[in-house]
């Protein structure tokens, strides 16, 4: 005759006591979620780990400093056996019998009256496996199908719509530097959860394609010297798809507030009173230069970096970076939106003392396939742009860390007394 299934079924332990017996590896790993879930655990071992001592100093756990005894489950609404005596585990699962206490066995599941599935979580939902086959009972593959689940949750691959809590506001998401992998796992969930997509054009386009048909895209993209969707008229499609009440993401390349606009955006939604998410990305500034090898950082090149904008010239009036200063700085200089201006980037920095042999690396479409990695120096930038052809969206490191990495010569900076 085949094996029931087990019934599932969902256990409140707030206040209610617990016990635990043994205080090794099992209970290590099991006690955080009890302890997550409220109850009152009694752990009731002449050892535990270190993990499980501290639980118990903090006041997590109260512990019982002796093997099991008959009478310690009395009052138990559940226990957990995970003790190294096998005598010990089948008088208690014994006693749990009598009891009616729900008891969990590690040292024989088929033995036991409940079975602790493989659990995981994603926004405020508790994905629980069991294996329903006795004869075919593989923890490892019961806790595959799990993490299959929750990650599939969490990054969006599989779509489970809110249909009644969902609330219509807005998400703005940096979108990381382009490759689609490099977006967050937030991130990803609210755009497969989203009707309206207002996305930039350095955002990870790749994305786009795996959206449902209902979505709708508007295509927010600022080229440079070129076509582009004026501030106001994406302030205003985020409010009026917002207040018809439908789930937004404003998807932007790399982080909302790294020279993304995001706080004008949130600033707009604040004072027409719409719900806004802000879900950082990772910046273009520190993300593209690693891809490419060069380290915006490096012990004994370099302990500082400064990421500025340079899609206004120095000496330009409207400039609010003060690059008499940069010049001195003996950190990394990463400079954002400055392909056309590279020119008189370098020049102002020479001319301020920065040695005309500094390193320079220009990093073009990074993280995506056509990426490519452009070298020069501070002397030859200017030139080396246009021979090589260089065009937005480019990240420009300068200083002595582009040329650290494997292979690469390496000239650190002068030894400073610490």
């Amino acid at each position: 005759m085949a094996e029931h299934p087990a019934y599932p079924v969902g256990l409140r332990l707030t206040g209610r006591r617990v016990v635990v017996l043994g205080g090794g590896q099992v209970a290590q790993r099991r006690l955080p979620a009890l302890i997550a879930a409220g109850a009152d655990i009694h752990l009731v071992s002449p050892e535990a780990t270190p993990s499980v001592e501290a639980m118990a100093d903090a006041g997590e756990i109260t512990w019982t400093r002796r093997p099991y005894e008959d009478g310690d489950l009395a009052g138990a609404w559940y226990a957990l056996i995970a003790t190294s005596d096998p005598r010990a585990s089948a008088a208690a699962s014994a006693e749990a019998e009598r009891h009616r206490v729900w008891c969990v066995r590690s040292d024989d599941a088929d033995a036991a009256t409940a079975w602790t599935p493989a659990t995981g979580h994603s926004e405020g939902v508790t994905v629980a496996v069991l294996t329903t086959d006795a004869r075919g009972r593989d923890p490892r593959h019961t806790a595959a199908i799990r993490d299959a689940v929750v990650e599939g949750l969490r990054d969006g691959t599989l779509v489970a719509p809110h249909h009644r809590t969902r609330a219509p506001g807005v998400a703005l998401v940096g979108g990381g530097p382009g490759d689609p992998d490099l977006i967050t796992v937030r991130g990803r969930r609210l755009l497969a959860e989203a009707d309206v997509v207002i996305a930039d054009r350095l955002g990870p386009r790749d994305l786009l394609a795996e959206l449902p048909p209902h979505v709708e895209v508007i295509d927010a993209a600022k080229i440079p010297y070129g076509r582009y969707m004026a501030q106001e008229a994406i302030n205003n499609a985020l409010i009026e798809h917002a207040r018809q009440g439908k789930s937004v993401v404003r998807l932007k390349g790399g982080d909302p507030f790294v020279f993304g606009r995001g706080m004008e955006e949130a600033q707009a939604l604040a004072e027409a009173g719409i719900a806004c998410t802000v879900v950082p990305g990772i910046s273009s500034s520190i993300s593209v230069p690693g891809a490419a090898g060069i380290p915006v950082t490096h012990r004994g090149v370099a302990h500082e970096f400064t990421v500025v904008s340079g899609h206004v010239a120095p000496g330009d009036a409207r400039s609010l970076v003060d690059w008499p200063a940069l010049a001195a700085l003996r950190g990394t200089l990463v400079v954002l939106m400055g392909v056309d201006k590279i020119g008189r980037i370098a020049e102002t920095l020479m001319a301020h003392g920065k040695p005309a042999d500094t390193p320079v690396a220009l990093v073009q479409e990074g993280t995506t396939a056509a990426q490519r990695r452009v070298d020069a120096t501070l002397a030859t930038v200017a030139e080396t742009v246009v021979a090589r052809d260089v065009k937005p969206p480019a990240v420009i490191v300068v200083g002595e860390v582009v040329n650290v990495g494997p292979g690469q010569p390496v000239r650190p900076a002068p030894d400073v007394s610490e």
